[in-house]
C-alpha cells in the first residue's frame, strides 16, 4: 500500500468567523459601560481586540482556502492496472501498463490538489502478485481487492486502456459493477466529464462479470480512458497534455459525485 499524501481533516467549512468576531467586538465595547478601573479595562480591551482580530482574519483565510479544496479529507484509491510481467493492452511496443501508470500519477496529484488523501496500488512497473506463485494474475487481483477493501476509502478509481481488433473504436468509457449502489452515480458523473473534456461519445456501461470489481466492496469504477488500437487516440494517450485532460475530467467527475 503506497500512501501518496496525508491530510488531517478538520471541519472548518461551516464556521462563520465574521459572526463570532462581531459578537466579540460588541462584548468588548460593552465593557466600556462598567466603572471599575477604566485604565485596566481599556488596556485589556485593546489587547483582546487585537488578538481576536488577528485570529478572526487568520481563520477566515483558512476557511477560504479549505473551500477551494472540495475533496478535503476524502480518501481515494487510484489503481493503475497491470504492471510487471503483465503489460495489459498493447500496440507493438506501446504498453498499457506504462501509459496508465503515468495517467494515474497525474490523476493522484490532481486529486491531492483538491484536498484528497490518495493511495496508489502501485507507483512503478511491477505487479502485485506474491513471489513464485503459478496463478500470478489471480494473486495480483486478490491483493488489489484486499488493499482497497481494507483501506475504508471513500472510493477507488481503476485506470486502464482499451484495445480491440477494430481500429475505429475510440473514446473514454466508465464501467461499473452494481455490488455497491453508489457505483452507478460515480460512473454517471465521470462519464459526463469524459464527454465534456474529451469529447467521448461512449456510454456508461454496467459489468457484473469481472472478478476484481465484483469483489471490491468500496464504491468505485473501472475507467477505460482510451483505445490503443485507434491511431489518433493512441497518439494523444502518450502525450502529457492529454493525460492531464484525462486527470482533470476524472477529478471533476469525482467532485460532482460528492457534491451534486
Amino acid at each position: 500500500m503506497v500512501l501518496k499524501k496525508h491530510v488531517v481533516h478538520h471541519n472548518f467549512q461551516n464556521v462563520n468567523y465574521k459572526k463570532h468576531f462581531t459578537v466579540l467586538f460588541l462584548y468588548l465595547l460593552e465593557l466600556n459601560s462598567y466603572n471599575y478601573n477604566g485604565d485596566i479595562v481599556n488596556k485589556y480591551k485593546i489587547v483582546m481586540l487585537m488578538v481576536f482580530l488577528c485570529f478572526a482574519l487568520a481563520m477566515q483565510k483558512v476557511n477560504e482556502h479549505i473551500l477551494d479544496l472540495p475533496l478535503f479529507g476524502k480518501v481515494i484509491y487510484v489503481d493503475p492496472g497491470h504492471g510487471g510481467r503483465d503489460p495489459g493492452a498493447n500496440y507493438k511496443d506501446i504498453l498499457e501498463k506504462n501509459i496508465n501508470l503515468e495517467i494515474s500519477k497525474i490523476l493522484s496529484d490532481a486529486l491531492m490538489e483538491k484536498g484528497a488523501i490518495v493511495y496508489m496500488t502501485r507507483e512503478n512497473d511491477y505487479d502485485l502478485a506474491r513471489p513464485n506463485i503459478a496463478e500470478r494474475k489471480r494473486s495480483d487481483l486478490s491483493r488489489r481487492i484486499r488493499m482497497i477493501n481494507e483501506s475504508a476509502c471513500d472510493l477507488y478509481l481503476s485506470i486502464h486502456l482499451n484495445a480491440t481488433p477494430s481500429s475505429t473504436w475510440r473514446g473514454a468509457q466508465v464501467f461499473y459493477d452494481d455490488i455497491n449502489d453508489k457505483n452507478k452515480l460515480l460512473g454517471v458523473k465521470i462519464q459526463a466529464s469524459f464527454k465534456k473534456y474529451l469529447g467521448s461519445k461512449r456510454k456508461l456501461k454496467q459489468i457484473n462479470d469481472l472478478y476484481m470489481y465484483r469483489m471490491i466492496q468500496r464504491p468505485g469504477v473501472l475507467l477505460e480512458v482510451g483505445f490503443l488500437s485507434n491511431a489518433n487516440e493512441r497518439y494523444v494517450l502518450q502525450k502529457p497534455y492529454y493525460q492531464k485532460k484525462i486527470a482533470k475530467a476524472i477529478t471533476e467527475g469525482v467532485i460532482n459525485y460528492f457534491y451534486e
